[in-house]
């Protein structure tokens, strides 16, 4: 359906369906990849609209941190006249992804395999917290909820102290990411055979997935996991350090060769020919006897000036970046990935860009988010024919929301 120079998603439209974060940022990854994602919410809107304390104009900060490159059609699908919009809508897509609990999709009126029969061709997205099958299926879920029951939490904060979320909603944009890749593999299956499938994307499956080599530990060794803090199960030399201004860096010294240029970097030569550290293995065994003497050479420099000398000894380090400064990192990259949207000529916003990159495809900037309501008269128009007396009557009897009225 694309070109080379195109993005590889352009000419597919995804109906999204979908509220706060993970079925957002799911749209969002598609959008940047050049789907016309339209995102069809109720009169009230999104409630991540609604978000403290950040805002522009009307919309909080959270929201315009996913939604860019959409447009929005806002439906009352309470009333049977903007059901039946919905589901033409539907019929006219490529993909619906939506974020109910399972069971809510049907009993608004949105029977998906109905609507799958009658459109064999359609790619159905859901993302839920627990499935769409199982003994915890109709059970809400949130970030913090998946992280708990998945068990990363218990992997995250200080050995000996409670267990903390992780900063980023993991357990949302995660599924997000593997909802869109769903996505895109059904869409090249489609290709294929020529018929759609179902996705099912659990949020809590995704979390247990990304437990990775700490979930292998406890099924092959039957260990459990302890709080990671900054460091590493495996390698001692993975972890971060505090320098002498209280600034922290991290190294991670996995193999041979960098546990001797850290030796060198850090002015201890003699811990490299020390037969308790002369091995992985026997430097995890002696982690606390080495940890001491580590932590004690971090302290003579300010944590910035171990940088070069560490790097310059081919140990991988790196300051802990506050979120401002790898902002500001990112934004002298050139890599694109802080971007600008702008609403209009007194409205932009900055926000981190798209990580996927095509050579030889141009990175335009995207679009500012929509507000509520803003494309449904354009929606309605290009995937369903609906003229202006026609749109014009559903705004009548309430059935959609126009940002602005349109001249019959």
């Amino acid at each position: 359906m694309s070109a080379t120079g195109s993005k590889p998603l352009a000419g597919y439209r995804i109906l999204d369906l979908t509220t706060f974060l993970s079925g957002p940022f799911c749209t969002q990854i598609l959008a940047d990849l050049g789907a016309d994602v339209v995102k069809l919410e109720a009169p009230e809107g999104d409630s991540s609209r609604h978000i403290p304390p950040h805002f522009v104009g009307d919309d909080s900060a959270y929201f315009l941190g996913i939604n860019r490159s959409k447009k929005s059609i806002a439906i009352n699908m309470k009333l049977p006249e903007g059901l039946a919009l919905a589901k033409n809508l539907i019929k006219n897509c490529d993909v619906v992804v939506e974020n109910f609990r399972p069971g809510v999709a049907r009993r608004i009126g949105l029977d998906t395999e109905a609507l799958r029969s009658e459109a064999p061709r359609l790619i159905w997205a859901s993302i839920s917290g627990f499935g769409q099958d199982g003994p915890m299926s109709d059970r809400p879920a949130y970030d913090m909820i998946v992280q708990a029951l998945s068990g990363v939490m218990s992997l995250t904060g200080e050995p000996g102290r409670p267990a903390v979320r992780l900063g980023i909603p993991a357990g949302d944009m995660v599924a997000g990411m593997y909802a869109a890749i769903a996505i895109n593999a059904a869409l090249a299956d489609r290709e294929r055979c020529g018929v759609g499938r179902h996705i099912d994307v659990s949020m809590l499956d995704c979390q247990l997935a990304m437990l990775s080599y700490q979930s292998t530990y406890a099924l092959v060794a039957g260990v459990t996991p302890e709080r990671q803090a900054a460091r590493h199960d495996s390698i001692p030399t993975y972890r971060s350090f505090v320098g002498g201004d209280g600034r922290e860096l991290v190294i991670t010294a996995n193999t041979e060769r960098m546990w001797r240029g850290l030796c060198d970097a850090l002015g201890l030569p003699e811990l490299s020919a020390d037969t308790r550290f002369s091995s992985g293995d026997r430097r995890l065994e002696n982690r606390e006897a080495l940890w001491e003497l580590l932590e004690k050479a971090f302290l003579a420099r300010p944590a910035a000036e171990w940088i070069e000398p560490l790097a310059a000894s081919g140990v991988p380090v790196a300051l802990i970046k506050t979120v401002p400064e790898a902002l500001a990192d990112a934004r002298e990259s050139g890599r694109g990935m802080i971007m600008e949207l702008s609403k209009d000529e007194d409205t932009a916003i900055d926000v981190v860009g798209n990580p996927i990159k095509f050579i030889g495809v141009n990175e335009d900037s995207g679009s500012y988010p929509p507000a509520l309501g803003e494309n449904t008269y354009d929606v309605l128009e290009a995937w369903l024919g609906l003229d202006a007396v026609k749109v014009g009557g559903l705004v009548d009897i309430k059935a959609v929301l126009l940002k602005d009225p349109v001249d019959s």
